[in-house]
């Protein structure tokens, strides 16, 4: 019998992350054939030892699922929510497999989420100095100078931690008599922090008014509406585990999955 490391078990069985399993097992959630074990380094039978996670019993390891998701705007982008408010989960009922989002994508904000049992993809997609780049569309309010541009692409510090470098880009500009104008910029960045680029713009006098994520690494659908997902290409998921692929997927010949409700309607902005 295979062993692995218990943190792995835990992600590939779809209840966390690999690193979100490395906190519940340090702080004692985990048992291992009715012992508590809280050791990192722990190796583990799957197909042998009683694993439970704050008492659920993993009794099989799911199969991997790979959901690119359009999250629309006013849905939160966890498993459940205390406040009773839309979560991403809802929009796919009818996976039967634990899937969770992989990074974050705030209420307000809306654009491409990827969601999945992997938990090593979805640490090695969503680690700031190894993950997929993110590419998103933004629209703050003024005109931002090129030199404040300059200052968030080197890094700015928020609440005492400089953000990584990242790559802006303008798009367009407007300006009217009424008002002091907007811009809509294109943002690359590795990684992730809560609400991240709202609060870089924010800090620089340009707060945002809306915010959509295009791309996750090599993922990109334009076809997409909000509320609608589908499933990865078997070329998309070697793509993001950076592994060879058989041939060059193509975006324009799939099809959006229409599984579970749509909570929105209309095309992207």
């Amino acid at each position: 019998m295979s062993q692995e490391r218990l943190q792995k078990v835990i992600a590939q069985a779809g209840l966390a992350s690999r690193r979100h399993a490395e906190t519940l097992i340090t702080a004692g959630e985990v048992t291992v054939n009715g012992r508590v074990v809280t050791e990192l380094g722990t190796k583990v039978d799957p197909k042998k030892d009683h694993v439970k996670v704050r008492g659920k019993l993993i009794t099989r390891q799911e199969p991997l699922r790979y959901i690119l998701l359009y999250k629309p705007r006013k849905v939160m982008t966890t498993n459940s929510d205390p406040e009773g408010r839309s979560t991403v989960i809802d929009l796919i009922r009818g996976v039967k497999e634990r899937v969770f989002p992989v990074g974050r994508l705030d209420f307000h904000s809306e654009g491409l989420l990827l969601l999945t049992n992997d938990g090593d993809l979805a640490n090695s997609v969503a680690h700031p100095s190894s993950g997929s780049e993110k590419i998103y569309h933004v629209k703050t309010r003024g005109l931002p100078t090129d030199a404040v541009l300059a200052r968030l692409s080197r890094g700015i510090s928020i609440e005492g931690k400089r953000t990584l470098p990242c790559k802006i880009r303008s798009l367009r500009r407007t300006r009217t008599s009424q008002d002091d104008g907007n811009s809509w910029f294109e943002v690359r960045l590795r990684e992730g922090r809560t609400q991240q680029i709202r609060k870089m713009f924010r800090l620089v006098g340009h707060p945002v008014s809306k915010l959509k994520r295009i791309a996750i690494g090599p993922l990109r659908d334009d076809t997409l509406e909000p509320g609608q997902w589908r499933e990865l290409t078997e070329d998309e998921i070697a793509r993001l585990k950076g592994e060879p692929v058989r041939a060059a997927p193509k975006p324009s010949s799939r099809r959006p999955s229409r599984k579970g409700p749509r909570k929105s309607s209309g095309k992207p902005r």
